[in-house]
């Protein structure tokens, strides 16, 4: 009984993750990003947020992602899911890392 209710709350953060995901990619709502949050007043009325928002919908579709394969893993005991999911998370922090690099570069450029 308790894996169910966990796995219910593990799919209704994933479909969390999902909504926010589908509002940063269209540009509405706050914006989840890091690069945002601590600019100053100023600074955040001259920013270009396409990109932030960009990157901040990449990455909780990714987290949304992780979210659903554990809570398939617990639905359905597939244990070998396990790995794809470290990767997923790999694959999330390295884009989080190299993305904000490319983001810098490109505004310096500017």
């Amino acid at each position: 009984m308790e894996k169910i209710v966990v796995a219910v709350i593990l799919g209704a953060i994933a479909v969390i993750c999902f909504i926010i995901s589908y509002l940063q990619f269209h540009e509405k709502g706050f914006l989840f990003n890091n690069a945002y949050i601590y600019a100053s007043k100023k600074e955040r009325e001259t920013m270009d947020k396409a990109p932030h928002y960009r990157q901040s919908g990449i990455v909780f579709a990714l987290i949304g992602l992780l979210f659903l394969i554990n809570t398939l893993v617990l639905i359905f005991h597939i244990r070998r899911l396990f790995w794809l999911v470290i990767g997923i998370i790999a694959i999330t922090l390295v884009y989080a890392v190299a993305s904000s690099v490319i983001i810098e570069k490109r505004k310096q450029k500017k």
